[in-house]
């Protein structure tokens, strides 16, 4: 146990990972520490969650925050962003697009979640939009650990990005593809015939040994992806064949 990164209520996974559940929505917040650079994984639901989430990043890793994954596009996933000034900012293709002409749906959806008007708004206002469209893999160089940012929807979403870190351990960020705190939510946006196989990569990318980190939740194995695979295989008639 890391006793500084567990009293700033985080949980240290690796030597190079740890992470973050948020209050409210119970959403994740992955970081990756290199030598030479920080990486966040989704920056929480609004400027006021994500300066507060900088504050911590950077008194447990001594730097700043140089880089943001955003796992996809919903409010408690990228609203934070404005608050990691000069970060550089990577997700899927074509997110930026669905970010830049879906403000308004954002508002919307992060004020029936339950996020204050005020801070709804001026989060939009401030939205940062990826700079780096990820279309297949992207290789980060941090500095003594090299980390995929993969391209492997859609599913949740039309547009999910996972991020897997090599190691003794390797960790999979999954964003919301898997969740273990409920069942995974399939909205307007989501791909649900395209879903199962989402999961298919992202445990091609860790294999049977590594943690998987969901959404929201709890981090589990390889066998519970499997296990939530073929749920929602089940659940949406997606042939295995």
């Amino acid at each position: 146990m890391d006793v500084r990164w567990e009293e700033a209520g985080w949980e240290r996974l690796t030597g190079r990972t740890g992470r973050k559940r948020l209050p409210v929505w119970d959403c994740t917040v992955g970081l990756v520490v290199g030598d030479d650079a920080v990486l966040l994984v989704d920056p929480g639901s609004c400027l006021r969650e994500g300066a507060l989430l900088r504050a911590e990043a950077e008194r447990l890793t001594g730097r700043r925050v140089t880089h943001i994954a955003f796992t996809h596009g919903h409010f408690d996933h990228v609203l934070g962003g404005a608050a990691f000034s000069g970060a550089e900012v990577y997700a899927a293709v074509g997110l930026d697009r669905v970010l830049a002409s879906g403000r308004e749906s954002l508002r919307r959806s992060a004020v029936e979640h339950g996020l204050a008007q005020e801070e709804a708004a001026r989060a939009v206002e401030l939205l940062v939009l990826p700079r780096h469209h990820v279309s297949g893999e992207w290789t980060l160089e941090l500095g003594g650990v090299q980390v995929l940012l993969a391209n492997v929807g859609p599913g949740h979403t039309g547009h999910d990005l996972a991020v897997f870190v090599p190691g003794g351990r390797e960790t999979v960020f999954c964003g919301d593809l898997v969740e273990e705190s409920g069942e995974p939510q399939a909205g307007g946006d989501a791909v649900p015939a395209r879903w199962p196989a989402a999961l298919d990569r992202l445990l091609s990318l860790g294999g049977d040994d590594a943690l998987y980190v969901p959404g929201h939740g709890a981090v589990v194995t390889a066998d519970f992806v499997r296990a939530q695979r073929a749920t929602l295989a089940a659940r949406f008639g997606v042939s295995e064949a």
